[in-house]
């Protein structure tokens, strides 16, 4: 008797995932990743908050078969029912003029308000408090290069590290906690977003753009 084939293990259910700085079309995206961790979950709604697709780097001569399995399984996730916001950042800033935009389930935007059981929730890129990002934008497309370009050397240390046994190590992280001031724009991105959020109402609030995962409690100047 042949043995039956396993059960597909059961995707976990959330209201809302929120995902950011994706970077498709970069030697630096986690593509296969992504897609597993899409794969195991099924949210009713799905915020993409910027930076899914990298414009500023994008070119014809890469686009891996990956990348493109993650835009078809996003595709089918909207044509099956699951709610989708597209949110732009900087990388992708030239979807901004098309704001507004529906596709069924799918809706493009640059920022978005939800309702939710634990209270009013803020979700935008949060791009708009970078510094570089408005007065030197050549200086931050140049660091978006130098960025990919350190996680491909990235990627080859941590190749080497497995053949000899040993843990991965990210320099991209590193590099960041070494330069205090990197450390200083983070702490100042963060205090103003949750600054302005508490002076709207809102009891939560969700960027992308600083790569730095992490949920923390901030109080404001008024004690919000």
């Amino acid at each position: 008797m042949s043995t039956p084939a396993p059960r597909p293990p059961k995707k976990r259910r959330l209201a809302v995932a929120v995902i950011s700085d994706v970077h498709l079309g970069t030697y630096g995206c986690h593509a296969p990743e992504l897609l597993r961790y899409l794969k195991s979950i099924k949210p009713k709604l799905l915020v993409l908050n910027g930076d899914i697709v990298d414009i500023w780097q994008f070119s014809k001569n890469y686009w891996p078969a990956s990348h493109m399995r993650v835009v078809r399984y996003l595709a089918g996730l909207a044509a099956k029912g699951t709610r989708i916001y597209y949110l732009t950042g900087n990388h992708d800033e030239l979807l901004r003029k098309f704001a507004g935009l529906k596709l069924g389930h799918f809706q493009l935007d640059n920022k978005l308000v939800l309702d939710l059981p634990h209270g009013r929730t803020w979700l935008f890129h949060g791009d708009v408090f970078d510094v570089s990002m408005r007065h030197a934008r050549w200086l931050a497309k140049l660091g978006g290069k130098g960025y990919d370009l350190l996680i491909l050397l990235n990627r080859l240390v941590n190749f080497g590290l497995q053949k000899l046994g040993r843990p991965k190590v990210a320099l991209s992280k590193a590099v960041k906690n070494r330069v205090k001031s990197a450390v200083s724009l983070v702490s100042d991105f963060e205090q103003t977003a949750a600054t302005i959020a508490a002076d709207q109402g809102y009891r939560y609030v969700a960027c992308g753009h600083i790569h730095q995962p992490e949920i923390k409690t901030l109080a404001t100047p008024q004690g919000k």
